[in-house]
């Protein structure tokens, strides 16, 4: 089994974070679940995207919505 992940390349979609070997923003795949598709419904609808694609989309999503910017707090 071969990890798949997701990539960032300014020469592809604008530089926003695609499915590894392919041009599917993780914002596509992620979208796509949260309006109640099946993953099987999107592996149909971007039949060169895998399992292991939309799993590593999840993936990169869920790491992303932890990140945190905290505030510079500034003395008064």
């Amino acid at each position: 089994m071969t990890a798949i992940g997701v990539t960032i390349d300014h020469r592809v979609m604008g530089g926003a974070p695609c499915v590894a070997g392919t041009r599917i923003p993780v914002s596509t795949v992620v979208g796509a679940l949260g309006q109640g598709c099946t993953i099987d419904e999107v592996l149909v609808d971007y039949p060169t995207l895998t399992r292991d694609g939309i799993l590593a989309a999840l993936r990169y999503a869920a790491h992303a919505a932890d990140e945190r910017e905290l505030p510079l707090r500034l003395s008064a």
